[in-house]
């Protein structure tokens, strides 16, 4: 059953009994029985969600290929909405959307999850009543937050509470804000930004142009403002490859082993064995070039202090 519900994530256009004969397509010859429209359901009841619950533990992270910026891992959070089926169980749990023209035929549930960018893995899920907002049920995602994230969030998510408790993690924090809000002006900086705060967390104001892709392929270009807390040195992640790659050359490449040079005269001469006779001689070992190491994965602090840094965006219409 466990399988039968992991090929049904792979196949959702399909129903029960089409995703089972596409199981078990390659087992000709051999006796298969096709279950009954209501065993699957009554499946799931016996199984419960104990197994899918170990399953998602187990795959939940990053997978390879995931995008990276400045050595940090670009993750975001957001929230969505999702149908299920229309019972009294899941009534009483989740509710129905009310709105002017009656409400959502079904029941639906709110899923907030932290998603890995590139890659759409999912790092961190979470759903609950229709009811509860996405800045409610954001805190019980701070588990699977660490340091060397970069959190792109939308609006909704600039909770300076929440804020703080992201900075608690390490990981760093890109959330646009709304407009209007109200941000002190603590100072200007060299290169035109300033610093404010966001509640307990310093930031830092950098006024920028932002271009969005609608659909249809359509741009719209606007201001915006990113927040960052003030930086006290800059992140030395290409810089470093550079002098890495200046030191031992490019991943992959070996350097060549200099030549020897030819013995001075008077020099004392090495412990060679009499010609004709053999003895086991123990080579020196020789210093092999380091491997090539990719960016860490854990923040370089911005600030004097060991404060991680928050970032925000606020976007003006």
């Amino acid at each position: 059953m466990v399988y039968l519900l992991l090929a049904a994530g792979l196949f959702a256009e399909a129903g029960y009994r089409q995703v089972w004969a596409r199981l078990v397509a390659g087992l000709d010859g051999l006796p298969v029985a096709m279950p009954t429209s209501s065993a699957p359901a009554q499946a799931r009841r016996r199984i419960g969600a104990a197994p899918l619950r170990a399953s998602f533990a187990l795959l939940a992270g990053p997978a390879a290929g995931a995008a990276r910026w400045c050595g940090l891992l670009v993750c975001a959070i957001d929230g969505t909405t999702m149908s299920v089926p229309d019972t009294s169980a899941n009534l009483a749990a989740y509710g129905r959307q009310t709105g002017s023209h009656g409400g959502s035929g079904y029941p639906l549930l709110r899923l907030v999850a932290v998603v890995a960018c590139g890659t759409r893995t999912v790092i961190g899920a979470v759903f609950g009543p229709i009811g509860v907002g996405e800045t409610t049920q954001a805190p019980h995602l701070l588990k699977c937050l660490r340091p060397g994230m970069l959190l792109p969030a939308d609006r909704n998510f600039a909770v300076a509470d929440l804020l703080t408790a992201i900075a608690t993690t390490g990981a760093q924090a890109l959330i646009r804000c709304k407009d209007g809000r109200p941000l002190p002006d603590l100072g200007t900086l060299s290169d035109g930004s300033r610093l404010s705060t966001m509640g307990a967390v310093a930031v830092r104001v950098v006024d920028a142009e932002i271009t969005a892709v609608l659909s249809g392929g359509k741009r719209h270009t606007g201001p915006g403002r990113v927040h960052r807390r003030p930086a006290h040195r800059p992140r030395p992640g290409r810089p470093r490859r550079r002098r890495h790659h200046r030191h031992h050359g490019p991943p992959g490449r070996t350097r060549r082993p200099r030549r020897a040079r030819p013995p001075t005269a008077g020099a004392p001469q090495p412990d060679l064995p009499p010609r004709g006779q053999t003895r086991d001689l123990q080579t020196p070992r020789q210093r092999q070039p380091r491997p090539h190491q990719p960016p860490h994965d854990h923040p370089h602090h911005d600030r004097v202090d060991d404060q991680p840094t928050a970032l925000t965006t606020r976007h003006c219409d």
